[in-house]
């Protein structure tokens, strides 16, 4: 099992959502910022990590929103997804498709990637 981590960082009323590059593994799908801890590596400091590579901004890492355990034909992850704020800089796009700013709402627009579904089920419970 794989530890990944990603960030639920909200703006106003609208939330984050990165697209996956077309040559990764579940290519032009959406997601939340993040990816793996590495050896060594807290959760907090993994997710500070992949938002300064993927992002180029500082984040403050708050609390855990939810965590899923997801089995991909490829890999199995366990997804921990924090609460977090931009603390520094503005987000650039270094490292995927696409950047959005969405709201629960508009959830349904989008396909993600299905280790996110649990996830979005809350936050649409959370804030209609």
């Amino acid at each position: 099992m794989v530890e990944v981590v990603a960030a639920l960082i909200w703006y106003k009323n609208k939330f984050m959502i990165c697209q996956r590059p077309a040559h990764k593994a579940r290519g032009l799908l959406w997601e939340f910022v993040g990816g793996k801890v590495e050896p060594g590596e807290t959760k907090e400091q993994a997710l500070i990590r992949e938002c300064r590579e993927e992002l180029a901004v500082t984040i403050s890492v708050g609390g855990v929103f939810m965590d899923v355990v997801h089995e991909y034909p490829d890999i199995t992850v366990h997804l921990t997804l924090f609460n977090a704020v931009i603390a520094e800089g503005v987000p650039q796009n270094l490292e995927h498709n696409d950047i959005r700013w969405i709201t629960p709402e508009e959830i349904p627009d989008y396909e993600f990637c299905p280790a996110d579904e649990e996830i979005l089920k809350k936050i649409i419970e959370a804030h209609l």
